[in-house]
């Protein structure tokens, strides 16, 4: 590791990520908390209060691993596409304009995947055609 690079922990020191951990230790403690209170309560007759007495700690389980994999996700950050690959939604059919101009070692694959698509999309048009009008209520106007 160079002397420039900070190491990939470093994140969880920043204040944004303190207030977040001080924020779950408290969850914690408290829904601990509610569990005991609720436990005593059951202890004393309020029936009722055995579900919660079970139900606060799960509430907390929730929270530990909830903010663990928030952890975890900060630290594999989702892949991001390369500049201008899927930033504009096309619509059914559409092409990319780089997409037919690649032609390469996987061309015979792609043109076996446009011919699909080309076959599924006349299977869902077809299906559009036969379903028109279905549904709509044909009484009087």
């Amino acid at each position: 590791m160079s002397g420039s690079q900070a190491p990939g922990w470093r994140f969880l020191i920043t204040p944004k990520w303190i207030a977040w951990h001080l924020f779950m230790v408290a969850s914690v403690i408290g829904m601990l908390w509610l569990g005991n209170w609720q436990l005593h309560r059951a202890l004393s007759g309020n029936g009722l209060s055995w579900a919660y007495t079970f139900e606060w700690p799960i509430f907390a389980v929730f929270a530990v691993v909830f903010w663990a994999k928030t952890i975890r996700d900060e630290f594999r950050p989702p892949a991001v596409a390369e500049a201008g690959e899927s930033d504009i939604p096309l619509p059914a059919g559409a092409y990319p304009a780089a997409a037919g101009a690649a032609a390469g070692p996987g061309g015979a694959a792609a043109a076996e995947e446009d011919a699909e698509l080309a076959a599924y999309n006349a299977y869902l048009a077809r299906l559009h055609k036969e379903v028109q009008g279905h549904g709509r209520w044909h009484g009087l106007r």
